[in-house]
């Protein structure tokens, strides 16, 4: 959808091929299973989102979507200890991704210069090497045809088959890296104590790979229509399993597997609305399109198609969201048709793919069989680094600030290595460890906690 938006106008017609046929409200649909998981959309890619649809976070809002200041509103355990509650420095759309998904699709259908054929499959491109001219597709009935563009975006997520389409024009397989942490994920769906249906926080418990076994965590995302949604997850060898995630394992898990037991509190006192949802589809995946010999004109590959990662970190919306704006802002400036506008788009969009992707593999390298050969120099000195920054967040609020500039997807990773933070992280936490999560007394009573 943001795709089509960042090309409306720059183009006559722009056609959205779609394997489903789109719900007109908020509703499930086939192709979008990990909607019934938690989901967040960090600041950076709320204000790509607003660039290309203004209105749509008030619209949001409007639907019950949360807005939760960061840190403000988040009550985290990290591996070096809790978190404070520091002032706002950035913030995030909370918010089930149905509601989300029907509320921009809304608005960029409401475009007249903007079609779906529903119901069809594209089954690869049309053209050759040098150029793409259109796609090749097939309708629920059966019927194959083709559809002539002037461009063609890939936005067709994880299952993407980009690279099998491009070495079917001739040109040569991309490179590909994939960093697997075994990680399985659970989700339900609560409604909260009618007292803590209004401005709870965040709480998410994090794992500590420097134990040296499974990493398991959990996250308690507050929603529209005074709902949590819960997912709780585990690497290889502690992972909830399909046998016992629709059971109240759900609760014990939460209470007895993470490494703090709050999140399995606070659900044992709220009704479950939901089964348990699972799924395995979490691995780290990225295409090196922008590194290819050559790349063909009038083709991009966008969102999940491009990269994948694991979802605990709550990046691929926002990245989304950027590489469309990257695609409108620079078409418009160097022209429809430009010679090597493709190449061009797809090397600019590696940007903010490369900043999610060091944040979401940085800890999920060290997973035993994560990686083919494990991790690289670079990880080790990358991680080592991050996590002499998250001590010192815990206990220093200005390092908070930066490091939440570059995992809102704000600021590139170039704020943590100025001289200042580079000295704050020799120094370390200037406040002592907390030994309690950072709940309020109110928070707590509200929810039966006290």
């Amino acid at each position: 959808m943001l795709a089509a938006r960042a090309l409306a106008g720059l183009a006559d017609r722009v056609v959205v091929v779609e394997r489903d046929e789109l719900p007109e409200e908020s509703a499930p649909r086939k192709g979008l299973p990990q909607a019934r998981h938690a989901h967040m959309l960090w600041s950076g890619g709320v204000r790509a989102l607003e660039g290309l649809v203004p209105g749509v976070t008030g619209a949001l809002r409007e639907a019950g979507a949360r807005r939760a200041p960061v840190t403000t509103d988040f009550v985290a355990l990290s591996a070096h200890g809790w978190f404070r509650r520091w002032p706002e420095s950035h913030h995030v759309i909370l918010a089930g991704r149905d509601l989300l998904d029907a509320t921009i699709r809304a608005r960029v259908l409401a475009d007249e210069r903007i079609e779906v054929l529903g119901g069809t499959e594209v089954l690869g491109l049309l053209g050759g090497p040098a150029a793409v001219t259109g796609v090749r597709v097939r309708g629920h009935d059966g019927r194959e045809r083709t559809v002539e563009a002037g461009l063609v975006v890939d936005a067709t997520g994880r299952g993407s088959g980009a690279p099998r389409w491009l070495t079917a024009l001739g040109l040569p397989a991309p490179r590909r890296r994939e960093v697997d942490s075994g990680l399985a994920y659970a989700s339900r769906l609560y409604l909260a104590p009618e007292q803590a249906r209004g401005g709870f926080p965040v709480i998410n418990v994090q794992p500590d790979p420097r134990d040296g076994g499974p990493g398991r965590a959990g996250f308690l995302l507050p929603i529209e229509n005074g709902r949590w949604i819960v997912t709780l997850n585990g690497t290889r060898g502690g992972e909830p399993t399909p046998a016992n995630a629709s059971s109240d394992d759900f609760v014990r898990f939460a209470r007895e597997e993470l490494r703090h037991p709050l999140i399995g509190d606070l659900i044992a006192r709220a009704e479950p609305l939901s089964d348990v949802a699972f799924t395995r589809t979490t691995v780290n995946r990225r295409y090196f399109y922008e590194r290819m010999p050559a790349w063909p004109e009038n083709f991009l590959v966008l969102g999940d198609a491009l990269a994948a990662y694991n979802p605990v970190y709550g990046h691929g919306l926002a990245v989304g969201a950027q590489s469309a704006l990257i695609l409108r802002d620079m078409t418009r400036r160097h022209g429809w048709g430009a010679p090597g506008l493709s190449r061009r788009i797809q090397k600019a969009v590696a940007r903010p793919v490369a900043a999610a992707w060091d944040l979401a593999t940085g800890q999920d390298v060290f997973y035993p069989g994560a990686t083919e050969n494990g991790p690289t120099l670079r990880d080790r000195v990358l991680t080592a680094y991050v996590n002499r920054l998250m001590h010192t967040a815990t206990g220093n609020g200005r390092i908070a600030r930066r490091v939440t500039d570059v995992t809102s997807l704000e600021r590139r990773a170039e704020v943590l290595l100025t001289p200042s933070v580079l000295l704050a992280a020799a120094v370390g936490p200037l406040k002592p460890p907390l030994s309690e999560p950072p709940l309020t007394g109110d928070e707590l009573k509200r929810a039966g906690l006290r």
